[in-house]
């Protein structure tokens, strides 16, 4: 039982998915956790809001600037949320399928006034590495600057708050 209503997580989690995995607005994540916020992510370890802000600014700024994602599911139960997403990466290869993907769980515990107070990630390395080594190939033989394009073009069609808004063209 949590002390906080189904509503309120919710919309404190559709929330954090827009500032953070839609609009990537790392920093302005980082004020979506409690002060005493532990961010865990099973291969690079423990952070505080502040190194995680910072981490993930280099990560997937710099580190894997085309790499975005891609929501699959949630479930919230009780103060927690467990979502379920694709690390994806456009294909620069237009023979191959649109996009590689590779899968992560993240639980979020809500900890009251719109923060989480944890986030916990997992995610296969072996998948991760294979599917990096597959783009990189892709990128060699069709598209070396495809990565600093930070393309996104697959996101998922629903709901409307797990991509971002139409552009007018």
């Amino acid at each position: 039982m949590s002390e906080y209503s189904r509503e309120e997580v919710e919309q404190a989690f559709q929330h954090l998915w827009q500032v953070g995995p839609v609009g990537e607005d790392w920093e302005a994540q980082v004020g979506l956790y409690t002060d005493d916020c532990v961010y865990f992510d099973h291969h690079y370890g423990t952070m505080d809001p502040e190194q995680f802000g910072t981490w993930c600014n280099q990560l997937m700024n710099e580190q894997f600037p085309e790499l975005y994602t891609a929501y699959e599911w949630h479930k919230v139960d009780g103060d927690e949320v467990v979502v379920l997403m694709q690390n994806r990466r456009d294909n620069p290869d237009p023979s191959g399928p649109p996009y590689l993907d590779f899968p992560s769980i993240s639980v979020y515990r809500y900890g009251g006034n719109g923060q989480f107070s944890s986030e916990r990630d997992y995610w296969d390395m072996g998948q991760a590495v294979a599917v990096g080594r597959a783009y990189k190939e892709a990128c060699q033989r069709h598209d070396p600057d495809h990565p600093s394009r930070r393309s996104r073009l697959h996101w998922p069609e629903s709901p409307d708050w797990a991509h971002p808004p139409p552009t007018d063209s």
